[in-house]
């Protein structure tokens, strides 16, 4: 197994996306099968060739297709089908970014909270041939050349854009989410609780407390990645995460990614716990 994630170099492009990421599974791998993606109010480009099946089940509700595809905001765990080995390469946007960019976008990858669309890389990078194939074989061999070619073709999408009023008061809120209470942040930043709350929910199609509930967990989950099971203290973790009592976590969690804290601890079935956590190289 194989995997890496990188920041990108150019300025404007990194005001819109987060960062760029390789996963490759290779046929001696053995690790768990159907893996789970944990809730995120960020959209993820994935990269994939044309025979790359893929499948993102919720609950009763199961999104299938082939080849490269967005995977859109969600707000409960997907699980996914890894049970074939793959390449691919991820695209990170930041949240809120393709609000920005939706008009360069064809039509059918319009932002949809908790969908799984296909991605025509041609179309979308407006060549006749996008060299997906080639960044895919060079995904282990040649990282910085592979990150220097997506930041040269997405360079054209962000070099110009003019952002709207909406979109720059988001930019100001986001970094306030993971530290500030939500009643306190339109005195942050000079603006009526109504006026950021409409601004956030036009551009992101979520609202704060759902943004804000997806990066508390992200953090817990990363906390958690770090430690074995009969290490974790919960009581700790509910004062160190600003959670009101044990059921509270464990209403948050079981809403989120399906299971209480209990369960999650002995199955470790989530993407962090299967493929690491992806530090930056």
């Amino acid at each position: 197994m194989n995997h890496w994630r990188r920041l990108p170099k150019l300025e404007h492009v990194a005001k819109y996306i987060d960062c760029y990421w390789y996963l490759e599974k290779e046929g001696e791998d053995i690790i768990h099968n159907y893996p789970k993606l944990n809730p995120d109010p960020t959209t993820h480009l994935i990269i994939a060739s044309p025979n790359y099946d893929y499948q993102y089940v919720q609950g009763d509700f199961v999104q299938k297709g082939s080849g490269s595809h967005w995977i859109f905001p969600h707000r409960h765990s997907f699980t996914m089908d890894h049970s074939f080995p793959f390449r691919m390469i991820g695209i990170k946007f930041r949240t809120g970014a393709l609000y920005s960019v939706k008009h360069l976008l064809p039509e059918s990858s319009a932002l949809s909270l908790e969908k799984i669309k296909r991605a025509d890389t041609n179309l979308l990078m407006g060549l006749d041939w996008f060299f997906y194939q080639t960044l895919l074989n060079e995904g282990t061999e040649a990282v910085d050349k592979v990150c220097d070619s997506l930041d040269e073709s997405l360079s054209r999408f962000f070099l110009n854009i003019q952002d709207d009023k909406h979109s720059v008061l988001v930019r100001q809120i986001l970094p306030l989410l993971s530290n500030t209470s939500i009643a306190s942040i339109g005195s942050t930043v000079h603006r009526s609780q109504r006026t950021i709350e409409r601004s956030f929910l036009r551009v992101t199609e979520l609202t704060l407390k759902q943004c804000q509930s997806m990066m508390r967990l992200e953090d817990v989950l990363n906390y958690l990645y770090q430690l074995d099971e009969a290490e974790i203290d919960w009581a700790d973790l509910v004062d160190q995460f600003d959670f009101s009592d044990q059921p509270h976590l464990i209403r948050h969690l079981k809403s989120a990614i399906g299971k209480t804290p209990g369960e999650y601890a002995r199955e470790r079935d989530l993407t962090i716990d299967i493929y690491g956590d992806f530090k930056l190289t």
